[in-house]
């Protein structure tokens, strides 16, 4: 027997799609751009320091400097 067994007869196909709202698509966000992305792989992964303990953000600035802004 070639093919194998169907589940189902093949008259109900594509029924839940056929019965689901039709849903326009949304605009997306712009793709960021390659020159950025590559920015970003090489602050992350390649300059990275390994360290102990929490992770720090990005914009993690050291309090000394705070107080020298002021």
């Amino acid at each position: 027997m070639l093919g194998g067994k169907v589940h189902g007869s093949l008259a109900r196909a594509g029924k839940v799609r056929g019965q689901t709202p039709k849903v326009t698509k949304q605009e997306k966000k712009k793709k960021t751009g390659r020159a950025k992305r590559r920015m970003q792989y090489n602050r992350r992964f390649v300059n990275a320091v390994p360290t102990f303990g929490k992770k720090k953000g990005p914009m993690l600035i050291p309090k000394s400097y705070v107080i020298l802004a002021l």
